[in-house]
Formats: C-alpha cells, structure tokens, sequence
C-alpha cells in the first residue's frame, strides 16, 4: 500500500489504520456482537499482521480502557515504524464517559499518553468530542493547548474526532485535520468529506462499517464500503479496528481493491 498524506502536516499514512478499543475495552461499546479482549501473544500477533500487510497507522485513546498502555509494550522497538493517533477530551471510568476539555487536562491527557505509550512524540492527537463541536472550538481552550503542544514537539499534528457537520467543518478551519463519520448507511459529514480535500487537511474516517452492523449486509459490504469512501481522493485513511486476522487481511486486501479501481 502506498502511504497518503495526512493533509499537509508532513506525515504520511498507510490507506487503512488498525483501531484498538478492541485491545483495551469491551464494556459499553457499539458493536452487534461481544467479543474478548485478546491477550497479549494474539494482540502482538495482530500487530505484526498488519505491519507485514503495510499498515503503518494505529489508533488509540485514553477512553479505549487499557489500549494506550497495551500499545506501548507492544510497540517497543518498532516506535518508528508507527504513526500513532490518540485523543483527549473523553476518559472512561466505572463504566462511564467523562469529558473535560480544559487546557490543564488536555496537557495532562498527552502528557499521559507519552508515559503509556513510551515515546516522546504523538504523531496525531483528535479531541474526543462529547457531540458539542462547536462549542469545544469557540469556548474551550483544548485546541490552544495543542497548538502549544505542538510547539513544543510533544505532538506532530492534532485534530478533532468531530460528531456534526458544523463542527467538522469548523475544525477544518482551526486544526490540521478531522477524524469524521462516513459510511454506506451515514452520509451526513459528505461535506466535511469534501472540505478536507478541498482545504487539503488530514481525513480520518471512522465508523466506515457502522461499528461493524454493516459487514452482514450485501454481497460484498467490505469491498463496498472500501469503493464508497475512496471515491473520495482527500481521504488520509479508514480506521477499522479489528482483533480478526482474516478480517484485517480482507480489509487490507478491500482497500487496495478500492484504491486500484480509483486510479
């Protein structure tokens, strides 16, 4: 797979991202049927997989439970082989979604994510928005604080995980890319879509299978979900996660399809 661009941030991206709550969190997640956090051969297993396929994005967060600390065992001695994308904003604690979007816990978030993931540098942070984009953008101090951040090269890049289309497209504006919904059944964030290529920022698509309830419908519902988003030439990468190897293959295999017929 050849790597993309996340915008004009000078990183570069394979085409698809391996998503990981799956390795840290299976309590209060959206997915049609429930599944067993692997231990740690099969997630390191999983990893070498889809760094043998061409992968070279991986994705976190603080709210995927244990995945960041997970990770940062996992990865060692092959950090620069990986472009890693976490987040802020969202923590998940006995059973429950917290949000805080203050400059004091933005910093302590990255700074936090540094120590689990035993590195010095996160390549991608998106704010992990609790659904008020805009006022997260106009009122609170997240965004600031990971420009300064960024100053200081503690971050390459940041973004916001965004949830309507009036935050998306602001976010566009203000950060050096989005992380936005976009699948065969969700089609409202198509102008998002579009205005990351236009703007020539990073795009990240999540939820490109609706969290896994659109993989039982269809003759080939991977290969077309894989086509419909890469009709769009500004995207950086799909993340999908996944703890299946075959799916992670297929998925691989679906992308580098829908890519080849794009050209």
């Amino acid at each position: 797979m050849r790597l993309r661009p996340f915008g004009n941030t000078g990183i570069e991206v394979s085409p698809i991202g391996l998503g990981t709550v799956k390795l840290g969190r299976n309590k209060d997640v959206k997915y049609p049927e429930s599944f067993v956090i692997p231990n740690d051969k099969k997630a390191r297993d999983l990893i070498h997989l889809a760094k043998d396929l061409g992968v070279n994005l991986i994705d976190t967060a603080p709210a995927y439970g244990n995945s960041e600390e997970r990770l940062g065992k996992l990865l060692t001695q092959q950090r620069q082989d990986w472009v890693i994308c976490s987040k802020v904003g969202e923590e998940y604690d006995n059973n429950k979604s917290i949000f805080d979007f203050s400059a004091g816990h933005t910093r302590l978030s990255v700074e936090r994510s540094l120590r689990r993931l035993h590195t010095d540098y996160i390549d991608i942070v998106m704010v992990h928005s609790d659904g008020n984009d805009l006022d997260i953008i106009s009122r609170a101090d997240t965004l600031s604080e990971l420009e300064k951040l960024k100053q200081e090269g503690l971050i390459r890049s940041f973004g916001m995980s965004t949830k309507t289309v009036e935050g998306g497209l602001k976010a566009v504006d203000v950060a050096d890319g989005v992380m936005a919904t976009y699948n065969l059944e969700y089609q409202a964030e198509k102008p998002v879509i579009e205005y990351c290529g236009q703007q020539q920022k990073g795009l990240l698509i999540k939820k490109a299978f609706a969290s896994g309830n659109l993989c039982s419908k269809g003759t080939d519902p991977v290969q077309q979900s894989m086509d419909f988003i890469f009709s769009h030439a500004g995207v950086s990468s799909v993340i999908v996660g996944t703890i299946n190897p075959r799916h992670l293959q297929e998925n691989v295999n679906a992308v580098i399809a829908a890519i080849s017929n794009q050209r």
